[in-house]
């Protein structure tokens, strides 16, 4: 587990909501993290008054753990740091997956830790995140520099050049493929043939200057082009930009 520094921030007592489904993790956490005189000032599982249970328990840290769709848990962060000025949210249980990771630093989390993370390394998150500090898995410190490596690319209006490029089709399929969507699996959410959706991925890559769906998905979403749409299970809406799609699989990102 790497800590990286940030600005130093100080709590005579932190204070913690967990975000789980599985109530043993609820309870187990608790019961661990009041021995580290952490207090747990309340447990929850998402549901429609998650986020009023939060922001009327105004914690200092929100734990989560994620589990089936991320999406809906995306939703969560977003009103929960919205809900509680100042909340820093630590993520537990999660994958080393570079896209899934820079797409929820992107809504604020300061903590992930991963499924083989044990509850001392949940305490010690906590604390660091108290401090000012992020807590990030080193194998994917690399996925934070090279972000940071693109952000800073001397380029003159790349997004409204991209978003220019673009036709709404095309910006809908790049969106399922940030999902690691196969070209038949786009095709069955859109209802189009194989071959227009090849066609379109085709074009979506040379109008992007990218050699495959991952560095295309780099320059849509690791610059903001990708907003804050949100995907969930069921069908896509053709006539919207926000798509519906299924929980990704990256290893379909590297195919052009």
């Amino acid at each position: 587990m790497a800590m990286l520094s940030s600005k130093a921030e100080s709590f005579e007592s932190i204070d913690v909501v967990i975000l789980a489904e599985n109530r043993l993790v609820r309870e187990a956490l608790t019961r661990f993290l009041q021995k580290e005189d952490i207090r747990v000032i309340a447990t929850c599982s998402l549901g429609s008054n998650t986020m009023k249970q939060i922001a009327d328990a105004k914690p200092h840290v929100l734990i989560l753990d994620p589990t089936g769709l991320l999406t809906s848990y995306a939703q969560a962060i977003l009103g929960a740091i919205k809900a509680v000025p100042g909340l820093k949210v630590v993520l537990i249980g999660m994958e080393a997956d570079e896209i899934t990771f820079l797409r929820l630093v992107r809504t604020g989390i300061v903590g992930y830790l991963l499924k083989d993370a044990s509850v001392t390394d949940v305490a010690a998150a906590v604390r660091a995140v108290c401090e000012g500090k992020a807590v990030c898995p080193p194998q994917l410190c690399r996925a934070l520099f090279d972000w940071l490596a693109h952000q800073e690319l001397p380029i003159s209006n790349v997004n409204g050049k991209l978003q220019l490029a673009l036709t709404r089709r095309e910006m809908q399929i790049l969106q399922i493929i940030g999902c690691g969507c196969t070209n038949k699996e786009i095709a069955l959410q859109l209802n189009l043939s194989e071959q227009t959706v090849k066609n379109h991925v085709h074009r979506v890559l040379h109008k992007l200057g990218a050699a495959n769906r991952l560095k295309a998905l780099e320059l849509f979403h690791v610059r903001g082009l990708g907003g804050n749409a949100v995907a969930l299970e069921g069908p896509a809406d053709p006539d919207t930009s926000n798509v519906i799609v299924k929980r990704p699989h990256p290893a379909n990102l590297y195919r052009n």
